[in-house]
């Protein structure tokens, strides 16, 4: 009862996680999905309508082009007067200031007073004009601004930018203004610089306000289209005029449906048009992939990847940030085809380019691109193991993208000297790209749990430190699972198994080994064998003991878990036969303790775990055959495998009988050719001297 309910709690919680997973994907795709209304119609200058005819059916004017737009602003703004705020008691304090210096310190025989009423009147001159700082003359000079208005009084006026003056100009001009009847040394002796102050500030506030209304009574339109009016109709070529008369009906379009309040139902479709594919790519998993579909690390990745595709090309397309194809899309299909199938990469790819079209303004070309670089990649990295077949598919790719861009180009231009050739810029850019996808591998590999195949390259390295240390210490137990992971690695190449897998588990599935070499046949020496010094219950936990082992030095030495399942079923549930015969034989009409010579298991679940039980207990018991010929070979492979079989320890994993045909045939033609008999050579007769 307690095992029934802990079931039905862990289908719940599967179910639970996959519908969370399901809506919460939706839902992060459906937030970065545009929402502004969409002109379903795609044109370009100097192409044919590619649609029927198209009949307006409201009014709507004909916006302005940007550049006219840009160029009739510039001409209204070249000819803006900007604000600036005067003040009258500069000037009074000034001279104020310069009459009672006179009568204290500047009077001098030169200095007379018509020197005093010529400073003054000067000085009133340069005031009412204004004196602005040197930084505001330079912009107005910079700027090509003719005249400002003087704010006096709340008081606006013009003025011409060349009657003001800076500080620097306006000693200048009271300098020179009368040298004739006033000298210029005499009136340096006034110090002039301390009665000149700005007294011109620029008005921000209302410079804004007068540039915002300028531009608010612009006019963006320069004519109208009326309801019922045709636009155009198909097959005509769109001049520039009628592009801009649709760019306007698309602006209008959208406009029209945002303040018609059609987001909802726009939000509404694309949760719809999501959903749908979403959906359909669960039933894909649950009806052909069992074992993604209820793999959380495969789920959550296939998930995590079709959401970040979808997402970064919203905001791709939303802020215009860069031109879509130099994504790299081909390395989804990758990362899918290198830790799961190729299948499943591919519909992948397709679903998520699918909803990522729908950004897109030209959808069909996008789709087409891409579907067919994502076929290409898959096709050409069936099996990645070194770095070199990582650039070829990225060659690959960019060939892929240029050559069918350039045919679609053709197609629909018939012109080489309009092919956009930043086009094919933007596919190199999406090739150097698809190289990262190495380094990715290792972060993908650690966060939900894969191994990939240059994972698995790099641990059947032999001179990995742990296989360095088993062929040191367990010579013979080593020369054993190299023999296991040849003969593995072929039967899972003729039955369409994963031979890499097959072939590293094989390495590592007997590291238990050394921590009691000396208890296991293939590592003796001398003829010295310490289970004779044991009963039959201890020597075969001690055999067992291997197992368990294993599984604790992997962990100790950060094995993934797939090379940690080699270990744990390449006995299954089996027995350790020899003592649990012997005991049997021994204890004639007595029953033993099962559990002491039965192996912990679990039995094998995949065909590359079934393959390796089968070269592990063929090729050990080959070892001990009194001869190798073809018949002994042939009947010591069926004898084995069928033994298994009839057991069933290949009940729990997806091997068929086709397969178990097949694997013994590859194991016997492997075993003649490792134990094929020597021809004896004859050795030459000395012939008898001539007597």
């Amino acid at each position: 009862m307690n095992k029934s309910s802990e079931k039905k709690r862990s289908v719940y919680r599967d179910l639970l996680y996959k519908a969370l997973l399901f809506i919460g994907t939706v839902a992060v795709i459906v937030y970065f999905l545009p929402r502004d209304g969409k002109f379903n119609y795609q044109f370009d200058i100097n192409k044919p309508w590619k649609y029927g005819q198209l009949i307006a059916t409201f009014d709507f004017p004909i916006y302005k082009t940007d550049d006219v737009v840009r160029h009739e602003q510039d001409s209204i703004l070249a000819r803006f007067q900007p604000y600036y705020q005067k003040d009258k008691n500069i000037a009074t304090e000034a001279l104020k200031k310069l009459k009672k210096d006179y009568q204290n310190r500047l009077h001098a025989p030169y200095l007379t007073a018509d020197y005093l009423q010529y400073i003054e009147k000067r000085l009133t001159e340069v005031y009412q004009a204004g004196i602005l700082s040197s930084e505001a003359m330079e912009t107005l000079q910079k700027d090509s601004t003719r005249s400002i208005m003087t704010v006096n009084d709340k008081i606006a006026q013009q003025q011409g930018t060349d009657k003001l003056y800076t500080v620097k100009s306006a000693y200048h001009y009271i300098l020179t203004a009368d040298s004739l009847h006033y000298r210029p040394h005499v009136l340096r002796q006034c110090s002039l610089n301390d009665y000149l102050n700005i007294n011109l500030t620029f008005d921000e506030q209302r410079t804004d306000a007068a540039r915002k209304e300028m531009l608010e009574n612009y006019s963006w339109a320069n004519g109208i289209v009326l309801s019922g009016q045709k636009i155009i109709d198909r097959g005509e070529i769109v001049s520039p005029e009628t592009y801009n008369i649709l760019e306007s009906l698309r602006k209008e379009s959208i406009k029209r449906s945002a303040s018609a309040g059609q987001n909802r139902l726009t939000l509404l479709g694309q949760i719809l048009y999501v959903s749908i594919f979403m959906l359909c790519f669960m039933l894909y998993l649950d009806l052909f992939r069992k074992d993604y579909y209820n793999r959380k690390g495969s789920l959550s990745l296939l998930f995590a990847l079709m959401m970040f595709y979808c997402v970064v090309t919203s905001i791709m397309m939303a802020y215009n940030l860069f031109n879509v194809y130099i994504l790299p899309y081909a390395m989804l299909p990758v990362i899918i085809r290198v830790f799961l199938d190729s299948r499943t990469a591919f519909l992948t790819h397709c679903i998520t380019i699918l909803v990522c079209s729908i950004c897109l303004r030209y959808p069909h070309e996008f789709i087409l691109l891409q579907i067919t670089a994502g076929l290409v990649a898959i096709y050409s990295l069936r099996e990645l193991s070194q770095r070199s077949q990582l650039f070829k598919t990225a060659v690959l790719v960019i060939l892929t993208y240029a050559a069918l861009y350039f045919a679609f180009e053709m197609i629909t231009e018939n012109d080489l000297s309009k092919v956009n050739g930043r086009m094919y810029i933007y596919f190199i850019i999406n090739g150097i790209f698809l190289l990262f996808t190495y380094p990715l591998l290792f972060v993908l590999e650690k966060t939900f749990g894969f191994t990939s195949n240059v994972t698995l390259v790099e641990l059947s390295n032999i001179n990995n430190p742990l296989l360095r240390r088993m062929s040191e210490t367990v010579p013979g137990t080593f020369q054993h699972s190299m023999q296991v992971a040849n003969l593995a690695a072929e039967a899972a190449n003729c039955i369409g198994a994963k031979s890499q897998l097959v072939r590293t588990g094989a390495l590592y599935h007997d590291i238990g080994k050394m921590e009691n070499p000396v208890f296991f046949t293939e590592n003796q020496r001398g003829g010295i064998n310490p289970h004779k010094n044991l009963n039959y219950e201890q020597s075969a936990q001690v055999v067992i003991s291997h197992v368990t082992g294993g599984v604790k030095l992997a962990e100790k030495n950060n094995l993934p878990k797939v090379i940690k399942d080699f270990i744990t079923t390449h006995h299954g549930k089996g027995k350790t036969k020899y003592f649990y015969i012997s005991w049997k034989n021994e204890h004639p009409g007595e029953e033993p303790d099962e559990a002491m010579f039965t192996y912990p298991g679990p039995n094998p679940f995949t065909k590359e775990q079934a393959i390796l039980m089968m070269a592990d207990s063929v090729e050990a018991a080959s070892r001990s055959l009194p001869q190798y010929d073809e018949e002994s070979i042939s009947n010591l492979v069926e004898k084995i495998i069928d033994s298994q079989v009839a057991e069933g320890y290949f009940k729990e994993c997806p091997i068929t009988f086709k397969d178990i045909a097949t694997v013994k045939e590859v194991f016997k033609e492997k075993l003649k050719t490792i134990y094929h008999t020597r021809i004896s050579y004859p050795e030459l007769k000395k012939q008898e001297e001539k007597k």
